[in-house]
């Protein structure tokens, strides 16, 4: 009877051995699934905040203030303002482009386009009023890039005229950007910035009462009491390409975009 009870006592007690080995085990196994959870995590939002930074450093490096128009790498969102000491701005329409046309030796790429409302602050109304006499306006802007793939100097205008569907004519010196894009670009080099164009530019307030009437004698005016014309496409002609002795090279190309 007591080697009976001896042996029981023996099994209860490997087998409570048995559990709590088995119950190490499993907390070890579980703390160590979690770690690696912790670790994947960690890696990922590192490497998440790492291309963020670079993608920030990237946007610092191609970006250079305008001392005319404000600041418009924050309104990505329809409806977005963004104001500071050249006026307020509000995006009506963006596209992402990020497309690259060949023009000869030149690699032009169309990264972004934009229909931005602004309202220029009071400093800045003379500068605008040789292109419009309107205190707030809507203007087109494109952010391009331009790398001359040669060895040797070229002369070359990303846009020599830009055509809207609404009608609208512009050509390169009516940009408000005046960011020098525009002429020579060294062998083997790069540029990036911004062009941009006033659209509606009506002459003045005798012009704009004229043009806001529609055909049943009724203004037709956006949010901001200007006329209302929507821009669904624009068409950029580019110039031709140049060598350093002014002598054509390649043709010019004509590029549309939609919004």
């Amino acid at each position: 009877m007591k080697q009976t009870l001896s042996i029981l006592f023996l099994i209860i007690l490997l087998a409570g051995c048995s559990s709590t080995k088995n119950n190490e085990a499993n907390t070890g196994n579980e703390i160590q699934t979690e770690n690696n959870v912790n670790e994947k995590n960690d890696e990922t939002k590192q490497q998440k905040n790492q291309e963020q930074t670079e993608n920030k450093i990237d946007n610092d490096q191609e970006y250079q203030p305008n001392p005319q128009v404000p600041d418009d790498r924050s309104l990505q969102k329809v409806g977005q303002t963004y104001e500071d000491e050249k006026g307020e701005s509000t995006l009506k329409a963006i596209k992402s482009v990020n497309k690259t046309y060949e023009v000869g030796p030149i690699e032009l790429t169309v990264k972004e386009m934009k229909l931005i409302h602004l309202r220029p602050d009071y400093s800045m109304i003379d500068y605008f009023h040789v292109l419009t006499h309107k205190e707030e306006f809507d203007f087109v802007k494109v952010f391009v890039e331009i790398k001359n793939t040669s060895s040797e100097k070229v002369n070359f205008a990303p846009i020599e005229l830009l055509k809207t569907n609404t009608g609208e004519t512009f050509d390169w010196e009516k940009d408000i950007y005046l960011e020098e894009l525009h002429g020579e670009i060294e062998g083997n080099s790069t540029k990036a910035g911004n062009l941009g164009f006033i659209i509606n530019a009506a002459g003045g307030q005798a012009d704009k009462d004229e043009h806001d009437k529609g055909t049943d004698g009724h203004k037709s005016e956006d949010v901001h009491g200007n006329e209302a014309k929507d821009i669904k496409w624009i068409e950029i002609k580019t110039s031709d390409v140049f060598d350093k002795n002014k002598k054509k090279i390649s043709e010019s190309q004509k590029i549309k975009i939609e919004f």
